[in-house]
């Protein structure tokens, strides 16, 4: 059995990519280690890119229709790690899961309508229905034994106000994975109040051990006739540059609606290189995903040991799920922009500012990547830790 190297250190800076060339661009400097955008520094796993080699070998890159072993791949995939029993009419390839989620406010709803959301969340959760002149609806989470919790009371009294809701599923930031009991209520109390749900389940694969993801649509007959699903390879086997995620419909009314638009306006055909590497991961990344998962649980323990051994007045939301921990510096006695101010011209570290999450309410909380070697992270806490001094 082979085994892949999570610790080395890959100098990714000159491949245009956004999480290392855009620091400029986003932080105003680029002398910053980025612990932000969401993908991680470890290799693409070898099987993916042997296939995307091979395919390069017949060297015309025409245009490209999923073949019938991609929907295999990835029915499969869906069956075995979720118990969703998915039939071909019932899936449909996205270019992104934010394109997804676009396509639907796009396709299903008229300017004015209300689009509800758990915060904090993923900033695009945000920006998406302002952009399109929705209404954008926001139920704060609480914090629950460390944990973010949904606030169902107020969650129930603005569904009132909306028509659909993106939900994240696992959650970002943070990771927490929603359990069985909580979806099956949110489902119950979208579906009283005629609400859809987008699950948004990007990070579903990288459920760490001692939880369980639990997909919305699964949870009861409810949440399969209100939901669209989205999920994709592109987090769990660091290959988002390729453009790969699947929708997942059952019901058919909202499919024929949705899939009508996707195909209509053909925004939604794909590539031959999405389709290429998702196979490939669906069809053979068990093992890397494996030692993956034991990795990221390893870089979880060790923030956790570290912040409760050096900056103990920080708190935490650890991920349950994926690489993503949500950090609340509010008891050190500096101000938000104090803060900003010594991790980037002190310690050099670009994280997500806590209140392009929601607003105001996440001032001195800032969200950490820690998809990256292990010396990575305790070079990048020490310095944290020393901008606080």
């Amino acid at each position: 059995m082979k085994q892949y190297n999570f610790d080395e250190v890959i100098p990714r800076k000159g491949t245009n990519c956004v999480k290392h060339d855009g620091l400029k661009l986003f932080f105003g400097r680029e002398d910053l280690t980025p612990m932000w955008v969401a993908d991680m520094d470890f290799r693409t796993p070898d099987f993916i890119m042997d296939a995307l080699r091979q395919r390069c070998e017949h060297e015309v890159l025409g245009y490209a229709m999923p073949p019938e072993s991609y929907w295999n791949a990835v029915r499969g995939w869906l069956k075995n790690h979720y118990a969703i029993e998915s039939e071909r009419e019932e899936l449909h390839f996205i270019p992104g899961i934010v394109s997804g989620i676009s396509f639907v406010l796009q396709a299903l709803t008229e300017p004015g309508d209300g689009v509800l959301v758990t915060t904090p969340v993923y900033p695009p959760f945000l920006d998406l229905p302002q952009g399109g002149h929705r209404q954008l609806v926001c139920s704060p989470l609480k914090i629950e034994d460390g944990r973010f919790a949904i606030d169902f009371e107020d969650l129930e009294w603005r569904a009132r106000q909306c028509r659909w809701m993106i939900l994240s599923n696992p959650h970002n930031p943070g990771g927490t994975v929603w359990g069985e009991e909580v979806l099956r209520r949110l489902a119950d109390i979208c579906y009283r109040n005629n609400v859809n749900v987008i699950s948004d389940e990007i990070h579903a694969d990288m459920t760490l051990a001692g939880h369980k993801h639990v997909s919305f649509s699964t949870v009861s007959q409810h949440a399969k006739d209100i939901s669209i699903t989205f999920m994709a390879p592109s987090k769990t086997f660091n290959m988002a540059g390729l453009g790969s995620s699947v929708c997942y419909c059952p019901n058919p009314s909202l499919r024929k609606r949705f899939f009508g638009y996707l195909d209509g306006y053909e925004v939604a055909m794909g590539n031959i290189f999405a389709f290429v590497g998702a196979e490939a991961a669906f069809s053979q990344g068990e093992e890397w995903l494996k030692q993956m998962l034991h990795y990221l649980e390893g870089n979880v323990e060790f923030l956790q040991n570290y912040l409760r051994e050096h900056l103990p007045q920080v708190k935490a939301v650890l991920p349950e799920a994926s690489y993503l921990a949500w950090l609340d510096f509010s008891d050190m006695g500096l101000q938000h922009d104090e803060l900003k101010d010594r991790f980037l011209n002190r310690a050099h570290v670009a994280m997500n500012d806590g209140t392009t999450f929601g607003g105001s309410n996440y001032r001195c909380r800032f969200r950490l990547n820690l998809g990256c070697p292990r010396s990575v992270l305790g070079d990048c806490l020490e310095r944290i830790s020393a901008s606080l001094e």
